[in-house]
């Protein structure tokens, strides 16, 4: 694991400042809708602000743990079902597990906040309910939402998304947004200098660290996934995937390494890189078209063997 040397670097300065006015004024809006691309640190600043809103009514030492714990009594936590069951049986991160194409958020969850909403508060003034990944709601689940929505009550709803157009329209007018930009190059590089103990830090030296930074698109969570990856892939696989391989049997022969010792998450990180490293060495537009392919296939676990196979003999059909 990276080592971090000091923690919540994700918290926004402009986020921050927002939030705090908010806390500071008590005005609180019914919904908010945290936006912006995976690995900004939307989840981690929003159980923040939610216990900073608890502490303003019951200034408890414990509210942090029980709110990270999911059992403080007027704190509601929903997300899509097959996550919640991955949770489950591999007791995985979430910031681990990709979207398979078969998540979804149900209207028996949404039901459930009308339940918890209708019970007295024990220890705050508001109760709060937080929507990991929203737009994995169904259509039944979101059309319950924006009734819930627009009922009087003394809930806040804080909903999490990187994609904002797969929301209802009436449902993103209810809410205040709260725009989690990606971070520049400049600021992720002095994000690992000002946070990393990079004495420690194990980069494989066959890939550029401008590659890593670029396929992180932002996110410094990103980045250190890229770098956990690229230190968790044999040099037998890593040895392969500096330019575009034209060779069919090195193609089924790495196929099947990245297949078969690769988690799904682990691949599409693999994939970002691969695309970020070949445009810069190629500048080939078709190719990256390619590669944006093989993800669609990978975050359904559609036969990902077949997958990496197939893209790489149509790109190395290419004239490069």
């Amino acid at each position: 694991m990276i080592e971090v040397k000091k923690k919540d670097f994700l918290f926004n300065e402009e986020v921050y400042n927002c939030l705090n006015n908010i806390i500071k004024n008590k005005l609180f809006a019914n919904g908010y809708i945290f936006y912006g691309a995976e690995g900004l640190g939307k989840k981690q600043t929003a159980l923040r602000f939610i216990k900073e809103i608890f502490k303003q009514s019951s200034p408890s030492e414990n509210i942090e743990k029980r709110i990270i714990n999911n059992n403080h009594p007027d704190f509601l936590i929903i997300e899509p079902d097959s996550l919640l069951a991955t949770k489950r049986s591999r007791s995985s991160d979430l910031e681990k597990t990709t979207t398979s194409g078969s998540e979804i958020i149900k209207i028996a969850q949404i039901r459930n906040i009308k339940t918890f909403l209708g019970q007295k508060s024990i220890n705050s003034d508001k109760k709060i309910v937080l929507i990991i990944d929203a737009h994995l709601l169904n259509e039944a689940a979101s059309n319950c939402l924006l009734k819930t929505l627009e009922e009087p009550s003394n809930g806040i709803f804080i909903l999490l998304t990187s994609k904002l157009n797969l929301l209802l329209d009436t449902i993103i007018s209810r809410c205040q947004i709260v725009r989690f930009r990606s971070f520049s190059n400049k600021q992720i590089k002095s994000i690992l200098k000002d946070y990393l103990d990079t004495s420690k830090l194990n980069i494989n030296t066959k890939f550029k660290f401008e590659d890593l930074i670029n396929s992180a698109n932002g996110s410094p969570n990103q980045l250190f996934k890229n770098i956990e990856i690229l230190n968790d892939c044999s040099d037998e696989i890593i040895s392969k995937l500096h330019y575009p391989i034209k060779n069919s049997l090195e193609i089924l022969e790495i196929s099947q390494l990245i297949s078969g010792k690769l988690e799904i998450y682990q691949q599409i990180c693999l994939v970002n890189l691969i695309q970020t490293m070949w445009w810069r060495k190629t500048k080939n537009i078709s190719l990256v078209k390619k590669l944006e392919y093989l993800k669609y296939f990978l975050k359904r676990n559609i036969q990902p063997r077949l997958a990496w196979e197939i893209t790489f003999l149509k790109i190395s059909m290419e004239n490069i």
